[in-house]
């Protein structure tokens, strides 16, 4: 599908961002990043925190060609157009970010202690290669922006 194809279907909806808007979105995934990085919380916030700055890289992406996602599946569209906006070969880092998020939200609504350290660094290392990934592409496809 494209993401022409998610706005036919009720998806997705038109977006005009701003470089005001990017550049607040990257200051929260710089606190999250910072925040996720640092001790003294559990390893459940932690990889939520992590999570959070992975989804608004993702939402960076969106807003950069123009859309945002309708609040059904909020999350879920907006990581799912990951490798509609960066590449197919992109698939399996969405589909990682889709099992973070159901599992984010297991530790945020059901358990605690579902989340290993291990797992919450690894996330962490996959958001920091992810944001240089967005500015990249900002860099390259949307100057203007940055």
């Amino acid at each position: 599908m494209t993401l022409k194809q998610w706005v036919d279907n009720g998806w997705l909806t038109p977006h005009q961002t701003s470089r005001e808007e990017i550049s607040n979105l990257l200051a929260i995934v710089e606190r999250d990043l910072k925040d996720a990085a640092e001790g003294g919380i559990s390893s459940d916030w932690r990889f939520g925190i992590a999570y959070n700055a992975a989804l608004k890289l993702c939402t960076i992406l969106l807003y950069g060609k123009g859309y945002r996602p309708i609040q059904g599946l909020h999350h879920y569209r907006t990581i799912a157009a990951l490798p509609l906006i960066l590449g197919n070969q992109k698939k399996s880092e969405s589909e990682y970010l889709n099992a973070c998020r159901m599992k984010r939200n297991t530790v945020e609504y059901d358990y605690a202690g579902v989340v290993s350290g291990q797992e919450a660094r690894e996330l962490l290392e996959f958001t920091k290669e992810l944001k240089e990934e967005v500015e990249s592409w900002l860099g390259r496809e949307h100057p203007e922006l940055v």
